[in-house]
């Protein structure tokens, strides 16, 4: 019996040699994401972890090393955000095995996650007793040169956020040919960082629940008054009768909401969908459609930047592209620009309104407006540019924001002085120019455990180590940094907010929504909080059928556009939970007006 285990061990140790010989690899192999380890490490090499604060908690990370090279990084374990962080965990180790530097550029997009994968190996070679200085090396850029290529297609989608993965399978459903492009990294764009939920009226589950009043006619409503009727009438009608119709075309990609809330200023009427446990919506959504996108095998380029939309006898025919090795050239039957907004592009928004120039925004780094500037270039039109929206729950650290959702929940807003100072869920501008004539120029958010027991996306905040937290209203105000005078008025408000719920009546400022459950629950917790730039409102100018309209009022044939970076549907403030219906219904829209032009162009007799 040993004979024949001996005999099995050296079979198995010859297998084991053959394929390491015919698996040399000199340079790396990447074994999974995340993970690159040098095939040629030598015995000297140590293995080393160390951890780095990402944006919702540590990132640990394992390395193989000498005091001269790195030979192996691992990413242990994170909590960043699905798409995000994910991307940042899968793409940065190779860069900087590559180069041997901590001084690459971060992966774009996810800024905050790479920098704790870099401090993780900073502190990990610290930790061995190596000197993380040998590896801040300067990378110097690649000179690659292009090679020109040309595509054809029935659809092309530029921008792979929420409206462009819609539109993307729609017109695939229907057997259109799409090339979808990406100049970031991953998809989703800022969809992924939508947490609070999904607005809608007339829904089935809306009727289960009796929300009586949750019809199409107040949803219009609620939207044009918070918008100042700034916005397109038709459009927002549009928006509100397809709204019930994109929840169950969500059901066919397997995406399902399971409650309805709150959100600010709609006078109690409850939109807001939102999935199971209160996760984040923009994250749940997008891994939804992407996983469409990979069973219908569509083409999907990232790190691919459209750069011009070209044109025919006024007719919009495709457009030009490149990424780190390529220029494209894609002829389509019909285009749509799907690429987001600009609130990221603090040049152009300081045009409009100088204060925002150094301001702190919640969009991620590729919100430029690229889209709007392309469809300019070729004569489109623009509507509501000056619109830009600050969300009044940001921190100001990094730009990550609190979701509407903690105060849809119940949560409550504070001055310094320990006091609210506004119906903490009146329209999002009315609470930001509240909180910016507060003294000190931050507030804080309070919410209980109850809150974070019921809402999933609560927890990374916790982690993330934003939260003060206290285990009575007093330990809390003390641990917020308050005055003697201000931890008093602390435990009042606490006091008089809970028995405003308790009689269903907010006798101070009059909030009518977000009341179902007090702030009781031990422990509690406070963020601190102010302003920042979240959307803008303004963009291309489309008409109901998501067709682009030039600065002559017609619309530009073969091009359709979706999403933030269209105008005229939020006005000059958008409800909260809009923006996810906004790029669902407009990005099913785009799809289906692209896929009738695609296949009318295909019928259409040749010149």
């Amino acid at each position: 019996m040993n004979k024949t285990f001996d005999k099995a061990r050296l079979g198995l140790i010859a297998l084991l040699i053959l394929g390491a010989l015919l698996n040399i690899v000199l340079l790396k192999n990447v074994r999974s994401p995340g993970e690159i380890v040098a095939e040629d490490t030598p015995d000297e090499a140590v293995v080393l972890t160390g951890v780095g604060q990402g944006r919702n908690g540590p990132v640990e990370v394992e390395i193989t090393a000498t005091a001269d090279r790195i030979y192996g990084i691992r990413v242990l374990n994170h909590q960043e955000s699905d798409g995000i962080g994910t991307e940042a965990a899968r793409l940065l180790p190779g860069k900087i095995y590559e180069s041997q530097s901590l001084l690459v550029d971060s992966i774009s997009g996810a800024t905050i996650s790479s920098d704790a994968i870099k401090e993780a190996i900073s502190n990990a070679l610290t930790a061995g007793g190596f000197d993380p200085e040998v590896f801040m090396v300067e990378v110097a850029a690649a000179q690659v040169e292009r090679t020109p290529v040309t595509l054809d297609c029935d659809v092309v989608v530029v921008g792979a956020g929420g409206a462009g993965l819609t539109a993307s399978v729609l017109a695939t459903q229907q057997g259109q040919k799409v090339i979808l492009l990406e100049k970031m990294p991953f998809v989703g764009g800022n969809s992924l960082r939508a947490e609070g939920g999904m607005n809608a009226a007339g829904t089935k589950l809306e009727k289960e629940l009796g929300l009586d009043d949750s019809t199409v006619e107040n949803f219009t409503e609620d939207t044009l008054r918070l918008g100042h009727y700034l916005a397109d009438p038709e459009l927002v009608r549009t928006l509100a009768e397809n709204s019930s119709d994109a929840i169950e075309w969500l059901k066919t990609v397997d995406a399902t909401f399971t409650g309805v809330k709150a959100t600010g200023g709609c006078e109690g009427r409850k939109y807001l969908h939102q999935p199971e446990g209160g996760v984040a919506v923009g994250e749940y959504l997008v891994a939804k459609l992407k996983t469409q996108v990979e069973k219908l095998g569509i083409d999907v380029r990232v790190n691919t930047k459209a750069t011009e939309i070209l044109m025919k006898d006024g007719q919009a025919v495709g457009v030009l592209a490149e990424d780190a090795e390529h220029t494209y050239t894609i002829n389509a039957k019909s285009v749509v620009l799907t690429t987001g907004g600009f609130g990221a592009n603090f040049e152009l928004m300081a045009s409009f309104d100088p204060s925002l120039a150094n301001a702190v925004t919640t969009n991620h780094s590729g919100a430029q407006g690229d889209g709007i500037m392309m469809a300019q270039a070729i004569g489109a039109d623009t509507v509501d540019m000056d619109q830009i929206q600050l969300h009044p729950t940001v921190i100001q650290s990094d730009g990550s924001l609190v979701s509407e959702s903690f105060r849809s929940l119940g949560a409550i807003v504070v001055n310094t002085q320990g006091k609210r100072f506004v119906n903490d869920l009146a329209g999002r501008d009315v609470v930001s120019q509240a909180e910016l004539k507060q003294p000190d120029g931050y507030c804080f958010i309070i919410f209980d455990q109850n809150l974070v027991d019921h809402l999933a996306l609560s927890q990374r905040f916790i982690d993330g180590g934003y939260t003060i937290s206290g285990k009575t209203y007093e330990e809390l105000a003390k641990n917020m940094g308050l005055s003697a005078e201000a931890q008093q008025n602390f435990v009042k408000t606490m006091d008089t907010w809970n028995k405003s719920v308790a009689n269903g009546l907010d006798e101070e400022f009059g909030r009518n929504n977000g009341m179902d459950d007090d702030l009781s629950t031990a422990p509690y917790y406070a963020i601190k909080i102010a302003p920042g730039i979240h959307h803008t409102m303004g963009g291309i100018k489309i008409n109901t059928d998501a067709e682009v309209i030039d600065t002559d009022g017609n619309v530009i044939p073969g091009l359709f556009a979706a999403g933030e970076t269209t105008g005229g549907i939020h006005g000059g403030n958008r409800v909260g939970g809009n923006a996810v219906c906004d790029f669902i219904v407009f990005g099913r829209i785009a799809g289906q007006s692209a896929t009738d032009f695609a296949k009318a162009e295909a019928l259409a007799p040749a010149a």
